[in-house]
């Protein structure tokens, strides 16, 4: 199927890898009504797409994603944030946190408010050094949401959590490293040809077996050891009939690289 022509998120196709660039860069890709819905359609596409194997998540310009552009509300009157949250932001959310392929996030400076959960819900971020994280919400007398409540204490655990949540204080790059909140740091020059290195490694990886693993690290969290082994046999059965599981087991035995198809 074609890729969606869009404006506020760009999409570039290369080995496998499909890059969203969100592209409001004079706001700091601060998430507009345009933007969100134009983000679903994104993600929707990427998860279709059988040539996608890999997905990267960025931003144009000196940001990652600043959050919810509060100028997008000025003027409308009173808003139902449950709504908002419900049709804009949990749909992206969701479907990142369950979709598949692997998600990386390329995080290219402030990763802020409902920005930051953008990166938090993808399974991997790099982090450029310039990069920053804040979870912004109290200092406008709100909870953190579209997923950080879920996804923040999983990362640094629930002390930390709070101290994030309740002071809104900004988190540079080698803290985050330290902190568990990003995989790597990487120089600001170099952070989209790192990104791309790592996300053409995993493109050309086996697939099924990723979408697989994806699906059994999240059934882990709200499950007992019992359960988990359980989930693990019945995910392992179905990784054990796939044709990556087969060339992988044919190249180790002819002693070559496996040539994954993502089948």
């Amino acid at each position: 199927m074609p890729a969606p022509s869009l404006e506020t998120v760009q999409l570039a196709e290369d080995f496998g890898v499909l890059t969203l660039t969100l592209n409001r860069p004079d706001v700091l890709n601060a998430v507009n009504e345009q933007l969100s819905l134009e983000l679903q359609e994104a993600v929707r596409y990427a998860e279709r797409e059988a040539a996608v194997r890999c997905i990267v998540v960025t931003g144009a310009g000196r940001g990652f994603c600043s959050g919810q552009d509060l100028r997008d509300r000025a003027g409308v009157g009173e808003i139902s944030y449950a709504d908002s949250l419900r049709r804009r932001y949990n749909p992206v959310i969701l479907r990142l946190a369950t979709i598949e392929k692997p998600v990386i996030a390329a995080v290219n400076g402030v990763a802020a408010g409902a920005g930051c959960s953008l990166a938090l819900v993808c399974d991997l971020r790099i982090a450029s050094d310039k990069a920053s994280f804040i979870e912004v919400f109290a200092r406008v007398g709100l909870i953190p949401d579209s997923g950080s409540t879920y996804f923040l204490p999983r990362l640094v655990g629930l002390g930390k959590a709070f101290e994030l949540a309740y002071l809104a204080e900004p988190v540079d790059a080698p803290e985050a490293l330290r902190l568990g909140l990003v995989n790597r740091v990487v120089p600001h020059d170099t952070l989209m040809d790192a990104t791309r290195e790592l996300a053409r490694r995993l493109a050309a990886g086996p697939t099924k077996g990723y979408g697989l693993t994806k699906r059994g690290l999240r059934y882990a969290l709200r499950a007992t050891l019992e359960e988990a082994l359980t989930y693990e046999a019945y995910l392992q059965e179905i990784a054990g009939h796939t044709a990556d599981h087969r060339e992988g087991v044919a190249a180790f035995l002819e002693k070559r690289t496996p040539n994954f198809t993502g089948s």
